[in-house]
């Protein structure tokens, strides 16, 4: 609720649509720059592996490790488990997008901020990605990666078409709850009715347990995952600021003619 208020909404007689060739080309963007970490991923898995070893030790020594306990319990019920994957593996893009777009169509007057947000997660996370590569937990020993053995649909690991294009040394951080966090915000943001924001505070929860039970992310990564949202809307806003105080300095400008 806090960060409800952190963009600012002007009237929507006001607002103007962006054009969505230009929103697509930032997609296409974002996608070729994950692609170019993803390309350098075969290089770098015995680092990954490292770093995902450290972050469990890590975890294990403040004993907030309930990864492998989750994922054993998972995988020991399929029906579940597939159902759990299929979240994981579809959720994450459906539900933003839809979002998004959404937004974009029938809520022009919150939809840049909101979008400049969601950009900003993904470009604090590849950085990351580049920088820190850490492998998930169903890399590791001792993990089951329930997604790959219940058959989900849509599943981005084992030799489908759809694995070639995934980064699986980007577990850290978590951009499934970055993303969710983001449609949480959103919806609050664009609505307020009780039922749609109860769901919009629930996604997260949801998410946070198919992201860590299938054997996809460490807690840690939840945690920085929720870091780079917040880090998000608090340089978005102060940008917001920093706009609007140029423009109470600027001077008016003179009517024509006068």
């Amino acid at each position: 609720m806090a960060v409800a208020s952190t963009t600012r909404a002007v009237p929507a007689t006001a607002a103007t649509r962006p054009r969505w060739w230009v929103e697509a080309l930032l997609i296409v963007w974002l996608a070729w720059v994950y692609d170019a970490t993803t390309n350098l991923a075969p290089l770098r898995v015995q680092t990954a592996l490292a770093h995902g070893r450290g972050v469990l030790n890590v975890e294990q020594w403040l004993g907030i490790d309930p990864e492998r306990s989750l994922d054993h319990w998972l995988a020991a019920h399929h029906t579940l488990g597939l159902v759990v994957s299929d979240y994981y593996d579809n959720a994450h893009f459906v539900v933003t997008f839809a979002l998004l777009g959404w937004l974009w169509w029938a809520r022009a007057d919150i939809y840049r901020p909101l979008r400049n947000i969601l950009l900003l997660c993904n470009v604090l996370a590849f950085v990351v990605f580049w920088r820190f590569p850490v492998a998930p937990p169903r890399m590791l020993g001792g993990f089951t990666d329930v997604v790959a053995s219940s058959g989900a649909l849509g599943s981005w690991h084992g030799h489908s078409g759809l694995a070639s294009h995934a980064n699986e040394l980007a577990a850290l951080p978590s951009l499934h709850l970055a993303w969710a966090a983001w449609c949480t915000l959103a919806v609050w943001q664009a609505t307020r009715r009780v039922w749609a924001r109860v769901l919009a505070s629930v996604y997260p929860f949801l998410t946070t347990f198919a992201v860590i039970s299938t054997g996809n992310h460490f807690v840690l990564d939840v945690l920085a995952g929720l870091l780079t949202f917040a880090a998000s809307v608090a340089i978005v806003r102060l940008a917001e600021g920093a706009r609007d105080r140029r423009r109470r300095r600027s001077p008016a400008l003179p009517a024509p003619g006068g």
